[in-house]
C-alpha cells in the first residue's frame, strides 16, 4: 500500500501555515513543520516538528536528511524590517534577504534534488504584495520578495519540464478572519488545489486578494 503524501511547510507558524497543516492532515496527507522555534508548533498533533533556520545551509541539509522526500514543499519563511530608507540598519536588511530569499533558494534546492529522483513534486513559494510593488519604508521586504519571485520563475522554467510543479503565490492583503482580510483557510485550499493540478494545465502564479480591497 502506497504511503500518504508528505507536505513539508518551512517557516511554519499559527496563521497560514497552521491552516495549511490542518487541511493537509484532514485530506490524509502526512505533515512536517519546520521553524526556528518549534515550541509554537506543538499544538499541531500528528505533525513531525523540526527546528530549522532556513537561512543556514547546514540546518536545511539536516532538515531534509530527517524527512522522507516530500511531495509538496511550501516555503513560508520571511523576515521584514520597516523604516525610512536612510535609517535602515544594514544588518537587518541582510537578515531580511537571507531569510526571505536565500532561505527559499536553500530549501528549494534541497527539495528539488530529491524530487527530481522520482520525477514529481510541488514547490510552492509564499509571496506578498511586495513581490510585485515596493512600498515606502519597506525596501528590504520588497527586495526579498522580488528576489523570491525571480527564483520561483527561474526554477519553474527549469524544473517544470522535469515533473516539478513550481508555483508562486502573491498574498495581496492582510491575513485574518475579519472582513477585508484573506481567510487563511481559504488560502490553504488554494495552495492544495494548485498542488493537485493536472500537469497539462499548471499554474505558475496565483494572485490572492480579498473581495474588499483598497486601490
Amino acid at each position: 500500500m502506497a504511503q500518504a503524501e508528505l507536505a513539508l511547510i518551512v517557516g511554519a507558524g499559527s496563521g497560514l501555515s497552521g491552516s495549511l497543516a490542518r487541511l493537509c492532515a484532514a485530506q490524509g496527507m502526512r505533515v512536517a513543520l519546520a521553524a526556528r522555534n518549534t515550541d509554537k508548533l506543538k499544538a499541531f498533533e500528528g505533525a513531525s516538528l523540526h527546528a530549522c533556520d532556513a537561512s543556514d545551509p547546514s540546518q536545511v541539509r539536516k532538515l531534509f536528511e530527517s524527512v522522507e522526500t516530500p511531495d509538496m514543499v511550501v516555503y513560508n519563511a520571511s523576515y521584514r524590517v520597516r523604516g525610512p530608507f536612510t535609517s535602515l540598519q544594514p544588518e537587518e536588511v541582510h537578515r531580511t534577504l537571507m531569510v526571505t530569499a536565500y532561505g527559499g533558494f536553500l530549501v528549494a534546492q534541497a527539495a528539488a534534488k530529491r524530487m527530481l529522483e522520482r520525477g514529481r513534486g510541488s514547490l510552492l513559494f509564499t509571496g506578498a504584495s511586495a513581490s510585485v510593488k515596493g512600498y515606502a519604508e519597506s525596501a528590504p521586504f520588497a527586495m526579498g520578495k522580488f528576489a523570491l519571485r525571480g527564483l520561483a520563475q527561474s526554477v519553474a522554467r527549469e524544473l517544470g519540464p522535469r515533473g516539478i510543479h513550481v508555483a508562486h503565490f502573491v498574498i495581496d492583503g492582510g491575513i485574518g478572519k475579519a472582513q477585508g482580510k484573506l481567510d487563511p483557510d481559504a488560502i490553504a485550499r488554494a495552495y492544495l488545489d494548485v498542488h493537485r493540478q493536472d500537469r497539462s494545465a499548471w499554474s505558475f502564479e496565483v494572485d490572492l486578494r480579498p473581495y474588499v480591497e483598497k486601490f
